[in-house]
């Protein structure tokens, strides 16, 4: 499968104003991100993920190593087209309404104002705020900003969608909305990057993730290999005999009783996150 991030032995370095080197936000990093999947950056704060997102979206330089999106230098024009991004505190023209915030960012993009405003109507059904199409930005909620937020960044139908805490603001309804949103544009082709600290919405969001701490990767795989414990099993039997409470497993089948499932068992997110990052402090 095509890869359309992919990142080897990238490092950042911040500068004082001397010009020396001071803190290493990112640090010798290497992963890929393979096209039509939804991937997850996992971290706390401090961790590197925005850091990482502006190396991403062309923002900011390397300090060594290299990056390339969609086969690309992410600092290249021709590949900010096919790009859509979220940032985790949109900022706004307030005076605009939702349809008019699309039309000036479709423009550009230098969509023609047709499809735009054909897009635009989509995108609001999308997110949820057709109702809100004519309400000026400066009166919307943290929440409706994310909702306005995401439909901007699909107004150039991109083929690569970064996000950074895309339901940040969002009640529990909204969130799910959202997910069920992410799922449908990866259904359609899309390639999804979310970076986020809400566990719950990655793991049922995810095929893949990285975890960073202080700018290095922890751990980067699939998520179903991750959470498993290969030590461990989950038994789900149905009993026939109640005198079986306590016994082990090998006698089930002399028992007469049904073995329904057998599976190692599998960690929370949040229980393998915290782990991670325990044991790479050392407590």
């Amino acid at each position: 499968m095509e890869n359309v991030i992919e990142i080897k032995d990238l490092t950042k370095w911040y500068k004082n104003v001397m010009g020396m080197k001071f803190f290493k936000a990112v640090d010798n990093l290497s992963f890929e991100v393979k096209r039509g999947e939804i991937f997850g950056l996992l971290g706390p704060n401090g961790s590197g993920k925005t850091t990482l997102l502006k190396l991403l979206l062309g923002l900011i330089f390397p300090s060594g190593g290299s990056v390339h999106v969609l086969g690309k230098s992410p600092r290249f024009v021709r590949t900010k087209m096919k790009i859509g991004y979220l940032p985790e505190h949109p900022y706004f023209y307030d005076f605009l309404t939702p349809v008019e915030l699309l039309r000036f960012y479709g423009s550009l993009f230098h969509i023609d104002s047709h499809i735009v405003n054909r897009r635009a109507d989509a995108l609001l059904e999308k997110v949820g705020l057709k109702a809100f199409r004519k309400m000026k930005v400066r009166n919307f909620s943290k929440g409706m900003l994310q909702r306005i937020g995401l439909a901007i960044s699909l107004i150039n139908d991109p083929e690569l969608l970064f996000l950074d805490e895309p339901t940040l603001g969002l009640d529990p309804i909204g969130t799910n909305e959202i997910q069920a949103l992410l799922r449908q544009l990866n259904s359609e082709g899309k390639t999804i990057f979310l970076a986020s600290h809400l566990l719950a919405q990655v793991q049922g969001s995810c095929h893949r993730v990285a975890i960073i701490y202080r700018g290095k990767l922890l751990k980067c795989g699939k998520l179903d290999d991750l959470l498993t414990i290969r030590d461990e099993m989950d038994v789900i039997i149905r009993k026939k005999d109640e005198s079986l409470e306590g016994k082990l497993k090998e006698f089930i089948r002399l028992s007469g009783s049904e073995v329904i499932s057998i599976a190692n068992r599998k960690d929370s997110l949040k229980d393998l996150f915290i782990r991670i990052i325990n044991e790479e402090k050392g407590t």
